[in-house]
Parts: C-alpha cells; structure tokens; sequence
C-alpha cells in the first residue's frame, strides 16, 4: 500500500452562496475540497444556503457567532463563493474581521472587482481600454434608447448570467428585465469585435506575480452560462499569440490585478481586438474545478490542479507570518 500523506494544515472551504451562481459555486467548492485532502490539508466543508443560511456537512448552523466559530478553529478559510455576497469581498471582509487568514482577494479588491462599473473606471486611468457603456438603474432603463447592437449585462453577476445581446431593438426590453432581476444596476455595452482571451495571474507574498499562458475562447457570440458549464466550450490554451499581443496582454493583466489590490489568483479576461487588448472583466473567484479555466491554463504552465491550490494556501499562510495582526 502507498504511505499515508502527512496531514497538512486544517482548511475551511466555503462554497455556495446567495446568488445566481450558487450552483457553480458548490461544483467549485467541491473540486478544491477533493483537490486539496489529495495533498494532504484538513477540509471542514462549509456551505451557504441559496436562503443565505450556513451548514457543515449536513447540519445547519445557529448563526454567525456558530459560523466564525468553527471558522477560528482553522488554519486557513477559501471562500469558493463566485459573485456577490461571496467572491465581492463580503467573506474575506468576515475572515478579516475575526483574525482569520484568508486566501485570496480581500474586501476592497473584491468589491472594487466584482462591480463591472468601476471596474472600468480602475481600468481607464491605468490606460486600459474597455468597451464604452451606459450605466443603467431600473430608473433610467426605461428612457434607454437603442441605436446599435449592445450587450446588456448585470454590473455585479458573473457566470453570464442575465447577460444577453441585444442586436436588435426589439429584444432591449426583455435583456433589460432579466438583468434587473439580478442586480439593481446594468450596463448597456458597446459590442466588441475580437478574440476572447483570458489570463490568471497569481500573486505570490514576495510581490512577484506569475502569469499562467493564455487561454482562447473560441466560438460565436455571447460566451454564455451552458457554454461555460456545459463541457462543450473549446478552450485553447495556450492561445496561439505573437510576442507582442502576449506581452501586451500580460501587463494590461498585472496592471489590472496591481490596480485593484488583488491577492491570490484572479482571472482577467480580454477582448484582443486590432487596436489591442479590450478589458472584458476580472474575477477575483473564478470557477475553480479541475477542468475550469485557470487550473487549465495553471496546468498548461506545468502547475496541476493539486498544486495550485497547495501554492494558494501556502501563500496564504505565508502571507500571515509576514504580516502578523
């Protein structure tokens, strides 16, 4: 029989969620809680409730003092909850609060990440390009007029969700309500014509950053929800790329991650259009199974899945006897 692994460090891992990602969230939770007993560490699995109510295993917890409870009693906390009330900074801001290391991003670069509006705003005074686009509250939407085809999205969902192309004016209405069901604010965006290109850029606690290969999404259209999740979507890592549009992208990503405060890995994702790179967006919680994007383009840099999450929680506590509390 092979030797037993040594018992690393005890790590709490978060999945679920209150929002309309949920499901992929406990697909990824799920994933990085096989990935990392594979390598030795103590997972407690914690999980929230679509009600927002918190269970261990099986059994729901009283409440936030029961939740920071157990949370205390671990080395490490990855909060593998996509979107908001999770990957928006809203559990790095709980594990902050109670002297809990942390691994990733933390409250101002979540939420600074997570809204698609600011994001862009970040993005412009680091003189990264970004698609233009109208702001919208359920307000101002009625007045929005149509004049060419836009993508009209949710600022603060991710997974794609609510996120439709409108190139007609006939379907605005429709894309308009679904994305106001997920968020009190959408954004009436340019559509942009390019490659669909993705980084994952790492943060290690000595202030290096390492940059996986290039990831294409290739296909037609919106990169939706059933193209994500449904194992149909053909990912090419590494994307075929000249020197300078790979140079030009690595910077423009590390810039991003620098801009906002990132910490951990974070997924930035670009358009790569004649006139350079276009920033799409940056997740400071991607999908994280095994076949998601960035243990693919990780793996790819010869870093497997167990690996990476190994390096993450590492880092993490590593981080913490840097910068004790």
């Amino acid at each position: 029989m092979p030797a037993e692994r040594p018992v690393k460090a005890r790590v709490a891992v978060i999945g679920g969620g209150q929002n309309c990602e949920h499901e992929v969230s406990l697909a990824s939770a799920a994933g990085v809680a096989l990935g990392l007993e594979y390598v030795g560490y103590q997972v407690v699995r914690l999980t929230i409730g679509a009600d927002g109510t918190w269970h261990d295993g099986g059994v729901r917890l009283p409440g936030l003092a029961g939740v920071v409870h157990i949370l205390s009693g671990c080395d490490v906390v990855i909060p593998v909850v996509h979107g908001p009330h999770g990957e928006d900074g809203t559990l790095a801001a709980l594990c902050d609060l109670a002297g809990i290391t942390c691994v990733g991003s933390g409250l101002r670069a979540g939420a600074l990440a997570n809204d698609k509006h600011v994001t862009k705003l970040i993005a412009a005074d680091c003189g990264i390009a970004t698609a233009p686009a109208v702001l919208l509250t359920a307000t101002t939407a009625a007045g929005y007029q149509w004049t060419r085809p836009v993508v009209i999205k949710p600022v603060a969902a991710g997974s794609s969700r609510g996120v439709t192309l409108v190139a007609e004016p006939a379907r605005l209405s429709e894309a308009l309500a679904a994305a106001l069901t997920l968020d009190d604010r959408v954004l009436a965006e340019d559509v942009v014509s390019g490659r669909e290109i993705d980084l994952a850029v790492l943060g290690r606690p000595d202030g290096t950053r390492m940059v996986a290969p290039p990831l294409e999404i290739v296909g037609d259209g919106i990169f939706g929800y059933q193209d994500k999740y449904g194992g149909q979507a053909d990912l090419r890592v590494p994307a075929a790329l000249c020197d300078d549009d790979r140079i030009a992208l690595a910077t423009a990503a590390v810039t991003m991650f620098d801009a906002l405060g990132c910490a951990g890995v974070a997924r930035i994702d670009f358009f790569l259009t004649v006139a350079g790179p276009v920033l799409n967006e940056v997740n400071t919680m991607p999908g994280f199974t095994e076949h998601s994007q960035v243990p693919k383009m990780f793996a790819a840099a010869d870093l497997p899945y167990p690996e990476l999450l190994d390096l993450l929680l590492a880092d993490a506590l590593a981080g913490r006897c840097l910068n004790p509390r």
